[in-house]
């Protein structure tokens, strides 16, 4: 069924149509919050947790074609509020010796290495960094989602690839 017409009817009541909804985005906002929160378990937890919030605010979206931005927006939003939480609970030294870690000096970085970097990035550029990359988001999907014009996402990624390169050692490249 239409994603479109899914939607009207979800936000009529219809739990069927919110189910399939959620069912068609379940995998990419499980993905998302496993990017930001790192655990499989805190993942699942987001998704329960934006599954509930996009119930209960689903009338008030008002433009039926912008649910994908909607709904993620909602799950960047709470992996950014929990890593807040985590964060004031966190031993400050063991934050500030993780920051400090020296990377490898070869050039072959796997995915953990490549999340420590990014990890190092300030949110803004993380957060496009991610949506690009590991999301395939367009630009103009993640103006949308960030509520910023396409060409601050363009200085933004710009800026935290170079920064990444910097990190990697790779200025000249």
């Amino acid at each position: 069924m239409d994603e479109q017409l899914l939607l009207k009817k979800a936000q009529r009541g219809d739990d069927e149509a919110f189910y399939q909804l959620m069912e068609n985005m379940k995998e990419q906002l499980y993905r998302i919050a496993l990017s930001y929160l790192k655990s499989e378990e805190e993942a699942l937890e987001a998704v329960q947790e934006v599954t509930y919030r996009a119930y209960i605010n689903i009338k008030k979206l008002k433009k039926p074609e912008f649910f994908k931005t909607w709904i993620t927006r909602i799950m960047i939003n709470y992996c950014i509020d929990e890593l807040k939480y985590k964060k004031r609970f966190t031993n400050e030294n063991f934050e500030m010796k993780k920051s400090s870690e020296s990377l490898p000096s070869n050039s072959n970085y796997d995915f953990v290495e490549i999340e420590t970097l990014l990890s190092r990035l300030e949110k803004k550029y993380q957060t496009v960094i991610m949506l690009k990359y590991f999301h395939d988001y367009k630009i103009s999907e993640i103006a949308l989602i960030l509520n910023k014009p396409e060409g601050t996402i363009k200085t933004w990624l710009y800026k935290g690839l170079e920064i990444l390169r910097i990190f990697i050692g790779g200025e000249d490249s």
